[in-house]
């Protein structure tokens, strides 16, 4: 018996993952078969279950993965197949994203099908670039159409005299290689030459560039800085408005690429802070966390931590692997017993609170040197301690107690191992595009990254969140041009700001 299949066509919004809606995301995150083209942001695909079929249907200009008649077979077939298929649009699937042909495919199929709305970039794009398409002292109408019409048309189905002439504002999608001929088109129907026009690529995201003229200068200038589609245009007084409430683009670190290496698990916080700096964010994770080789042994380290008069975890992994191996023996928090808890930094105490856990010991230097001085301050002799750490880390802190005559035992909670996918592509937007900065925040990032062996990208330069990572970069012969004095994400980020002047 075929179980009854659902299909979703959901907007993806205009690139921004803010702008994706609670809707999209939960239907993204319960897909079997995602069906997807190149508009959407590729961060989500991140959101799917591990099963989840993902299947690649890009259109963009002349260059399409598959033909417009299979996706509409294929997204029916996996249907009836039973299978929770979600087929994904940039922007908004009903506008110029032929949602509603999918739509009328399924209804044709007897299948059942959801229509998910999603921010278009024609509001999107000119609202990120400080262009509000409606204004009371400019105009009191709107009208939208598409540069890119069916290329089996002999003729254009777009009245240029009716636009010409209409009041408002207009914005046009997927015309930036028609550019030149839709303003000729204007001007010979009655538009004034010098009405302004603002065009913005990619926009609302970290690559979101935006260039202004008339209809008279636009396309020469688009021409002269070689400006590529996607693109929305703006065509209206509206666009005057920019020079106030160009906000997007002010922010301190607009127009600077920035690799972030971390785990993806962990990428988030870094990419978020810079994003909101402004930054072009490109998360490359190099490693990734897996179970220690002595899975037994951890076990039993963690059965028995509430022997313990301290624990002493080195990092934020350690925490969230003890703690989930905890929970799954214990359902009581009591039963760890009363031992003092040691942490190296704030994330690492973060993370603590996270399990609604306190820390007792916070060195002033975020290293392991720092968090062995501290314990200087507290009488640990006989004392029984145990360090939650990774595979093949320094034995710092462990030796360092055992000097001052704590008992020591290591918990090896995890191991760092080289990151073999990248749905994303980010490898191949590095070597394409290049970036400004490669973060490393730890020296497994830095020996995992070298190991890919990607050119490094001309005029950008690493940076470090801390000495230990410093001297990995340097003993791989890419010394860091800075390094945070605060050795921990928000130093790394203020570290970013003060080397690139903002």
């Amino acid at each position: 018996m075929i179980t009854k299949g659902i299909c979703y066509l959901v907007g993806a919004g205009p690139g921004d993952l803010g702008l994706v809606t609670l809707r999209a995301k939960e239907c993204i995150s319960r897909a079997d078969v995602l069906v997807y083209d190149a508009l959407s942001s590729q961060e989500l695909l991140l959101w799917t279950k591990k099963d989840c079929e993902k299947i690649f249907v890009g259109k963009r200009a002349k260059n399409h993965a598959m033909p417009q008649e299979e996706i509409n077979a294929l997204i029916v077939e996996r249907t009836l197949a039973g299978k929770n298929v979600v087929r994904l649009k940039g922007g908004d699937p009903m506008i110029f994203g032929r949602g509603g042909e999918e739509a009328a495919e399924l209804a044709d199929a007897g299948v059942a099908f959801e229509i998910v709305p999603g921010i278009s970039s024609s509001i999107a794009g000119p609202c990120y670039a400080g262009i509000p398409v409606t204004h009371r002292d400019h105009c009191s109408q709107l009208t939208i159409f598409t540069g890119h019409e069916d290329p089996t048309k002999e003729e254009t189905s777009i009245d240029y005299e009716q636009l010409a002439k209409a009041p408002g504002t207009k914005v046009f999608l997927m015309g930036v290689a028609r550019l030149r001929d839709i303003c000729e088109q204007f001007i010979k129907h009655g538009a004034d030459s010098q009405t302004p026009i603002a065009l913005t690529r990619w926009a609302t995201t970290g690559s979101h560039r935006t260039i202004e003229g008339t209809l008279a200068t636009i396309a020469d200038i688009a021409e002269a800085q070689q400006f590529a589609s996607p693109a929305v245009a703006v065509i209206g007084n509206v666009v005057k408005e920019r020079a106030k409430i160009n906000w997007f683009e002010s922010r301190p670190l607009f127009g600077k690429r920035i690799v972030v290496t971390r785990t993806r698990e962990q990428a988030g916080t870094l990419s978020k802070e810079l994003a909101e700096l402004g930054a072009d964010v490109v998360e490359l994770p190099v490693i990734r966390i897996e179970h220690p080789e002595d899975k037994l042994g951890f076990a039993e380290n963690v059965a028995c931590a509430h022997e313990y008069d301290w624990l002493v975890f080195t990092s934020p992994n350690g925490v969230s692997k003890f703690f989930d191996a905890f929970y799954s023996i214990h359902d009581d928090a009591r039963c760890l017993g009363k031992p003092k808890i040691a942490a190296i930094g704030p994330g690492t105490v973060s993370k603590l609170k996270e399990y609604h856990i306190g820390c007792d010991l916070l060195p002033e230097k975020y290293v392991a040197e720092g968090l062995v001085e501290a314990f200087k301050k507290e009488d640990i002799e006989n004392l029984t301690i145990m360090v939650v750490k990774p595979e093949q880390s320094r034995d710092v802190v462990s030796t360092g107690l055992q000097a001052m005559g704590a008992i020591v035992d290591d918990c090896i909670a995890y191991r760092t191992v080289a990151e073999i996918e990248d749905p994303t592509g980010a490898v191949a937007n590095l070597r394409e595009q290049g970036a400004d900065v490669i973060t490393f925040t730890s020296a497994s990032t830095a020996e995992h990254y070298f190991a890919l062996d990607i050119p490094w990208p001309k005029g950008c330069v690493a940076g470090s969140i801390g000495p230990v990572t410093s001297e990995a970069l340097k003993d791989l012969g890419h010394a860091p041009a800075f390094e945070a004095k605060q050795h921990d994400i928000p130093g790394l980020v203020k570290a970013i700001r003060k080397y690139l002047g903002v």
